[in-house]
């Protein structure tokens, strides 16, 4: 029962998070509010207890939220921008934990160096969800936003993989670069092979149901909701990397379910996902908000026993490491872009200027968050039987105030850096979307004669052959005014777009009357709850319909 009751307290503080960042004055990223609302909740008022289990934790939440990323983000976009991603996700996590393992070191001596290093590699995860939410959806230039979500999407498996290494050299002492590399390589690989077979595998199990049993949705979206957890579980098995074999399966699943599947299918799928990725997101921070008062007074404790260290040195600690993380970030890359620009005149190909903006808003933008939390928790408790691993507590206190830090970094000075960024009038995404609606416009008007042509040549009725070139006329019409509106001719699109929120807005007007009719009927108790549910369904989606992207941007 206690159980159930912590699953419905988090289900409900992440529906009011959303509700508190909505009304809230503050504009402060859901991410930290929902933070706030899991510490509150942790405080002796409420006190709601959550034992975070970090392998439960990595098992339920990580796979499900990667793999739609890997799912949603653009597969063209990925290979082409596979140099800088990679650059961030391998080279800077290396980079990250050199770097910042030796400046932990320095700065605090009591930490060894191979669990600096351990630290250094937990913190060189970034979370591009975390960086959406502080500013907002589609507000980065398009080409940065793909090689953050790129590199989210990849340095989670090689920053847990170094972390990994770390702690297995604080545990025996030894360390070998050569068979590190080459197990990173196999684990690497091995996942992403892994993925991409079993989502084959899955999705071919997938098409078999459907043909079984009528192709019913439901039963299909909820093995498609299997599927990372399954990627995860079998490639853990076989000693692999479980998170990139998600993230393989997700974009792979692009491809396997290429032009499979109904309409119904894919339209609950991509709510179900929507839900789920709301509710998974929300519950990573709230479940560290959870662990911050613990997390803090053994930090304390640990301290203390290690020098009588004063509680304000920890909290300057965190602001000198997340310093630390950005400076290098910056350093990283100011010299790959430099480095790129060097490379391109050498090839006598036209250099662009390197942007500072640019470089600081890809700097403020490796925000820290649930895979950094999760894989400082699962630090052993011991090095060995009786001997605890040195400044454990002091480990997750840091790396805990390094995510938080980050965020409010982040929330304060993104704001203030993306309006310097310099971005296209019209990005390559409106280009091709306004192309695609009108080559789809032109495909949809020749259907459209076909077709009538042929039911013409059936029909014998001149009656019949009247309706059907009136309703004809009537689709063509529809299909011509969304021809003028992807037209390049601007008073042409202007007045075809015109015209469509004028019918958009007739429409809505007929729907909100059908419903308030619809309504009434039911309430008179004049049609029954089942022809009500099948009526209703109707209207919302038709309203659905009418409140997409219908009018052209151009």
């Amino acid at each position: 029962m206690q159980i159930v009751f912590t699953v419905l307290m988090l289900l409900l503080a992440v529906a009011m998070s959303g509700v508190v960042s909505r009304l809230s004055p503050i504009r402060l990223p859901l991410p930290l509010f929902q933070i706030a609302i899991g510490a509150l909740l942790a405080a002796p008022a409420f006190g709601l207890k959550v034992r975070f289990d970090p392998e439960l934790f990595l098992l339920l939440f990580i796979p499900p939220l990667l793999f739609v990323d890997g799912w949603r983000i653009p597969k063209r976009q990925l290979y082409q921008l596979r140099g800088p991603i990679l650059a961030l996700a391998l080279g800077l996590v290396i980079f990250t934990v050199v770097g910042v393992g030796y400046f932990i070191h320095w700065l605090i001596p009591a930490i060894s160096l191979p669990v600096a290093f351990a630290l250094g590699a937990v913190l060189s995860p970034t979370d591009a969800v975390a960086v959406s939410a502080i500013v907002g959806k589609n507000r980065l230039p398009p080409k940065l936003q793909h090689v953050l979500e790129g590199e989210s999407l990849m340095n989670d498996a090689s920053g847990l993989v170094a972390f990994k290494f770390a702690i297995a050299a604080v545990l025996t002492g030894s360390f070998s670069l050569w068979q590190a590399s080459l197990s990173f390589l196999v684990i690497a690989l091995g996942g992403l092979a892994v993925g991409g077979a079993l989502a084959w595998l899955l999705s071919l199990g997938r098409r078999m149901v459907a043909r079984w049993t009528d192709d019913e949705p439901a039963i299909q979206v909820v093995l498609l909701m299997l599927t990372p957890f399954a990627a995860y579980l079998v490639a853990e098995h076989f000693g692999v990397s479980g998170i990139l074999s998600a993230v393989a399966a997700g974009i792979a699943m692009t491809y396997t379910e290429s032009g499979q599947g109904s309409s119904a299918m894919r339209l609950q799928s991509n709510s179900v996902w929507s839900m789920l990725e709301f509710v998974f997101n929300g519950m990573t921070f709230i479940l560290l908000g959870l662990q911050l008062p613990s997390v803090i007074g053994l930090a304390h404790a640990d301290a203390r026993e290690a020098g009588n260290v004063p509680v304000w040195h920890l909290f300057a600690y965190v602001v000198a490491i997340t310093v630390a993380l950005i400076a290098l970030r910056f350093l990283w890359v100011w010299v790959t872009y430099h480095l790129k620009s060097f490379r391109m005149l050498l090839q006598g190909s036209p250099v662009r200027k390197v942007n500072t903006w640019v470089i600081l808003t890809t700097s403020l933008s490796g925000v820290r968050g649930s895979i950094t939390m999760a894989g400082v928790l699962t630090v052993p408790l011991e090095i060995s039987a009786g001997v605890p691993f040195p400044g454990r507590d002091l480990l997750i206190f840091l790396a805990t105030g390094v995510i938080l830090c980050s965020l409010l970094l982040g929330s304060s000075l993104l704001p203030l850096v993306l309006p310097k960024v310099p971005t296209p009038v019209e990005t390559m995404k409106e280009k091709e979307e306004r192309e695609a609606r009108l080559r789809l416009a032109l495909a949809a008007q020749a259907g459209l004669e076909q077709a009538q042509a042929r039911m013409d040549r059936e029909l014998a009725d001149d009656d019949a052959k009247a309706m059907l070139a009136d309703i004809a006329a009537t689709l063509a019409q529809i299909y011509r005014n969304r021809i003028d509106a992807e037209s390049d001719t601007a008073e042409i699109a202007q007045r075809a777009n015109q015209h469509r929120n004028f019918e958009r807005d007739l429409r809505m007007a007929a729907i909100y009357a059908q419903r308030t009719e619809l309504y009434r009927l039911r309430d008179a108790r004049l049609i029954d709850d089942d022809v009500f549910a099948v009526l209703l369904r109707d209207v919302d989606l038709a309203e659905n319909w009418l409140s997409g992207p219908l009018v052209s941007k151009h």
